[in-house]
């Protein structure tokens, strides 16, 4: 395994911490003065190798073009290094920036990371020079922990589009990847080790590109635990093992033990928490104080490692759905290691509205580079990870109802590493004139969806949404070279399009309905081709909830399940992907809120579905199989069986015909989006196959991640590695979240699953 891959997550430290043979720790050098400041970590360590970070802040006059120099104590060796040019000699290392990164403005940062190798020991280093200069600032282990200023100093008011940006060239994809492959992340095993009763449960990912030929042994220490190659399911429960215990996993590969993974990440009571750093809060125009909560969560390959960093947004105490007058405070985002440590933070600014309507946010490698990206709107005085400035840092746009209904929109792609700013556009769809969308005040203009799809069938694209009571105009945007370019926009205005009026959901779905190897939108009650054509409409109208898989596995292809709002037309649905056609429906009964489908029963086959406004629970011929779940949210894999829960609120319960039983209850935990009760994000993020949830801790000052204690008999690839269940993960936190599906079916009585055609990056 290349070392890249060979991450071992560390736990958060507030001191430095040394690094010795057998022992390991997080290393932080601040090293201090008048011009310049150097943050220095040591992230991840194995045998014979370790990562780091570096972040330089400016303290002296600009600088435009940089060079940081240091030296090692204790022979270590740099061999691969992002976000700056390292050379080495001896023991001399010298970073320079490469062409994003070169400008640094007084209290600017620049990030950088590398891989290196070490023998006995890992001594931080003792000093750093900037452009000669020796760094002497004041430390800063932990980052600030209030937010940049919502009023810097006026600037010159810039042209209608922001000036172009030069960000890094991205590599290319593959020349020759397989026909039909699709671009994904190269992850880690993603080893984890959860306390289960007297016993540790070890689990680990199967990834994508991996045979069932491929099996696995175990080590707790040295020790190998497993008398036999491991076969079957990624996990093992290590019985009388003591807490704490330490372990590696190793593929076995024809015969012949393949490299360690990085050491297991601990989950001793159950749970990891992830510190966070909590925003300041403020005060309104109106006098209205405010105060932050985490909200939801994304996950990414930020910096290239195989490891999933977070991206967190937070929402003020005073969101506002898009119905509700009122200021709001800023919308923050920030990014976070699994270990706590902040990469950066995006201040969207007061031209940016709070509330679930307002801000989706997408997390993807869009470029191929290996390295997450992060896109969402923004506008005038937003500022980047790295504090650069979106338009003019004085203006103003809000109304005195609160609403910002005029000035410019701008869509944004920040560097997933560092949170600068890649590449800025105007946003497509405007809002044109707001009255054309609904209503005068403001409500329906300012409804976005978002989303990631495979539209060439083997590189993903963004997509970007506005409106779905009214009109509903779509744009799916690609990033290359460092630039976003328009692949195409679908409006409902436009001839032949009509149909999609009116059709949008609080959310939207990818998926391969058509089964050509591009995926489409599902768009609520109306399908867009991958090539930005209306596919068809079932003229069903707007509603709440949507799920889209192979729900019935018993029919070719993919099914949709919906819930509507519109009295005059079926309270929820059953549809064929494909075409839209309806197999099954329910009763009109008025605004049906909430809906939900997913095998959780082995007593009939495939997906069962159920709704507020519907009694019982219908199979897959819409027929009432029994009991309705008194939940009806999230789901999740949790226990052994491929059978899923149900995820609500705070807690995960087993259905059955007579009642639940309570499977987790989250301790100290709250759930987001009010009556909602949606999670930070759920899916399956770490370990095998089975889903993790996250919540945010009742102060907000962590996220807690809970992952099953229960061993699986059931052997499938990570769920990361299946393009629809990815995309799913992207668009979870779009508006009203919904929980993910795969394109193949999980549940009782399933087939094989399919071996994804994928290439890694």
């Amino acid at each position: 395994m290349h070392p890249l891959r060979q991450r071992l997550i560390l736990l958060a430290a507030s001191t430095a911490a040394a690094v010795v043979a057998g022992t390991v720790g997080t290393v932080v050098a601040s090293a201090a003065a008048v011009g310049c400041r150097v943050d220095y970590q040591v992230t991840n360590q194995w045998q014979g190798g370790f990562g780091a970070n570096v972040t330089i802040t400016n303290l002296g006059e600009e600088v435009n073009g940089w060079a940081l120099t240091w030296s090692y104590a204790a022979g270590q060796q740099v061999t691969q290094a992002w976000g700056a040019t390292v050379t080495q000699s001896g023991a001399q290392v010298t970073a320079r920036n490469v062409d994003y990164n070169g400008a640094l403005a007084t209290n600017g940062t620049a990030s950088f990371g590398f891989n290196a190798s070490w023998t006995s020991s890992n001594p931080a280093p003792a000093s750093f020079a900037l452009n000669g200069v020796t760094c002497t600032g004041a430390p800063a282990t932990d980052g600030p922990t209030t937010p940049p200023p919502t009023t810097p100093p006026p600037t010159t008011p810039p042209p209608t589009t922001p000036p172009p940006t030069t960000p890094p060239p991205t590599s290319p994809p593959p020349t020759t990847p397989a026909p039909g492959a699709k671009q994904m992340e190269n992850l880690d095993r993603g080893l984890i080790s959860v306390r289960s009763g007297s016993g540790n449960l070890v689990s680990w990912r199967l990834l994508g590109t991996e045979t069932s030929g491929v099996a696995f042994n175990l080590y707790r220490g040295s020790t190998r635990v497993n008398a036999t190659p491991i076969t079957g399911a990624t996990n093992y429960l290590d019985s009388g093992a003591a807490a704490g215990s330490a372990y590696t996993v190793r593929a076995v590969v024809g015969g012949a033990e393949q490299a360690a993974s990085a050491p297991a990440l601990q989950f001793a009571n159950g749970y990891l928490d992830v510190p966070l750093q909590v925003p300041a809060g403020g005060t309104t125009p109106s006098g209205e104080s405010y105060t932050y909560s985490a909200n939801d969560a994304s996950v990414g390959d930020l910096n290239g490692d195989g490891t999933y960093e977070i991206v967190l947004k937070w929402d003020p105490s005073n969101a506002k759905d898009n119905s509700q007058s009122g200021y709001t405070g800023n919308v923050y985002v920030d990014a976070y290691t699994l270990t706590g440590t902040r990469l950066w933070r995006i201040d969207l600014g007061r031209n940016i509205r709070a509330g679930a309507h307002y801000t989706q946010f997408q997390v993807y490698d869009y470029d191929g580079d290996g390295r997450a990206e992060v896109a969402m709107k923004t506008a005038d005085g937003t500022r980047s990870g790295t504090g650069q400035l979106i338009g003019s840092s004085s203006a103003d746009y809000r109304n005195s109802s609160g609403y910002v209904l005029s000035g410019p929109e701008y869509l944004t792609m920040f560097n997933g590493q560092t949170g600068a700013i890649a590449s800025t556009v105007n946003y497509d769809p405007p809002r044109g004139t707001v009255s054309s969308w609904g209503d005068s005040y403001g409500n329906r203009v300012d409804r976005f969806l978002a989303g990631t799809a495979y539209l060439d069938g083997q590189r993903p694209s963004l997509i970007m949404a506005r409106g779905y009571y009214t009109r509903a105009v779509v744009a799916a945007w690609d990033f290359r070279n460092g630039t976003l370019t328009k692949r195409w926009t679908f409006d409902s205005n436009a001839s032949g399009n009509g149909a999609a009026a009116g059709q949008g959901n609080h959310q939207l779905s990818v998926a391969d309905v058509d089964a050509d190897g591009r995926q489409e939108i599902v768009y609520g009650a109306a399908t867009i081709d991958d090539n930005g054509r209306l596919l068809y409409s079932t003229g069903n109208g707007h509603g709440d909830a949507l799920h889209v898989g192979d729900l019935d596995p018993g029919r070719a292809g993919l099914e949709v399940f919906k819930v509507d709002e519109d009295a005059s037309k079926p309270s929820s649905w059953f549809a064929d992907a494909r075409t839209g056609q309806i197999l099954w429906s329910t009763p009109a009964s008025g605004d049906n809120g909430r809906g939900v489908s997913a095998d959780i029963w082995a007593g009939s086959p495939g997906a069962e579905s159920w709704s507020a406004a519907a009694s019982g629970l219908a199979n897959t011929r819409g027929q009432n199989v029994g009991r309705k779940p008194s939940s009806m949210n999230f789901l999740a894999w949790w226990d052994g069986d491929p059978v899923r829960e149900l995820l609500d609120g705070t807690k995960i319960d087993k259905y059955g015909t007579s009642g639940e039983t309570r499977l987790l209850d989250g301790s100290g935990v709250a759930s987001n989006n009010g009556t909602k009760s949606t999670p930070a994000l759920s899916g399956d993020l770490l370990g095998d196959w089975r889903e993790e949830v996250i919540w945010r801790t009742t102060d907000s000052r962590a996220l807690r991640i809970y992952s099953t204690p229960t061993p699986t008999s059931t052997r499938i690839h990570t769920l990361m590695h299946d393009p629809q269940y990815r995309v799913a993960i992207a668009w979870q936190n779009t508006a009203y979240n919904q929980p993910p599906h795969p394109g193949f079916f999980i549940g009782d009585q399933m087939a094989s699953p399919p071996t994804p055609n994928i290439y890694l990056r």
